[in-house]
């Protein structure tokens, strides 16, 4: 690795507020449970959690994977890295497989490990995702979010379609897999219950490319989703989510998938931005 690719944004003060809940959405224990009853949560919630979705055998194939992958000299252009920015100077002389301790993100990297790749069509996922979308599912984003112990800095509150240059309406499957235990304390998902029913809720460049945090205190419908290692989260694009800093002594990792229906159209990120902007909403931050 020529040049080691770090987080363009700094971890940044926030008000404590913004994931100081008292409240937690409490998983199912399988996806056998998924039915009608858990189809209208999603529908009105925005997202559904499950407790036991990979095994510990899946969990430390796809750990090995990224291990795997960080020392390759040779993965292929498009798969993307990103270091925390609080990593600089410190990962510059450190062995390859030492800095996975210290990785942001990888994207575009499901293609190159076929035990990824498995998890990302398990047909038992795919099924509830079809039944989600109104027909057969196609990945278009594949991540791993790795808040290191520490250092791993917040995600500020935003929603996932704001992020894709996709028609607006288009229905968004989110799909987020802890690979370690993942509590408040090491950055685990929070969300404003119910708030897909929004629409598109204008974006600023702020900490990052977020909700206004006055917009999210306001709405007061925000939720922790911790979840055990091996646990899910499946969720509309449109519901608002954050993740804290990660200050504590334990690493969360998590994998993420995206999925639209096959066939669906993209659009500019300048009409992205006509959307999700702030022009559009004619607010401020």
């Amino acid at each position: 690795m020529a040049t080691i690719p770090f987080d363009q944004l700094e971890d940044q003060p926030y008000s404590e507020d913004l994931y100081n809940v008292q409240t937690s959405l409490e998983p199912v224990s399988s996806l056998s449970e998924y039915g009608p009853a858990l189809r209208e949560q999603y529908d009105e919630l925005g997202v559904i959690s499950f407790a036991n979705v990979l095994s510990p055998a899946e969990i430390e194939s796809i750990c090995d994977a990224f291990r795997s992958l960080v020392v390759r000299t040779d993965l292929p252009s498009d798969v993307q890295l990103q270091f925390e920015n609080a990593a600089k100077g410190l990962v510059d002389d450190m062995p390859a497989e030492e800095r996975l301790n210290y990785l942001r993100k990888f994207m575009i990297f499901a293609h190159c490990d076929e035990r990824i790749q498995a998890i990302m069509n398990r047909p038992d996922l795919i099924a509830i995702i079809s039944e989600m979308l109104g027909g057969e599912p196609e990945m278009f984003q594949d991540m791993a979010l790795l808040k290191p112990a520490g250092i791993g800095r917040e995600k500020p509150w935003h929603q996932d379609h704001a992020y894709f240059n996709l028609p607006e309406g288009t229905p968004v499957v989110g799909l987020w897999i802890a690979l370690d235990e993942a509590v408040p304390e090491n950055g685990c998902m929070h969300f404003l219950l119910g708030g897909h029913t929004a629409g598109p809720i204008a974006h600023f460049n702020r900490r990052d490319w977020q909700i206004c945090d006055s917009e999210v205190l306001e709405r007061n419908a925000a939720v922790a989703a911790p979840l055990p290692a091996g646990g899910a989260l499946i969720f509309d694009g449109l519901t608002p989510h954050g993740t804290p800093s990660n200050r504590s002594d334990r690493r969360r990792w998590a994998l993420q998938f995206h999925y639209v229906k096959k066939g669906t159209p993209r659009i500019s990120t300048e009409e992205r931005f006509a959307i999700f902007g702030e022009d559009r909403h004619n607010s401020s931050c």
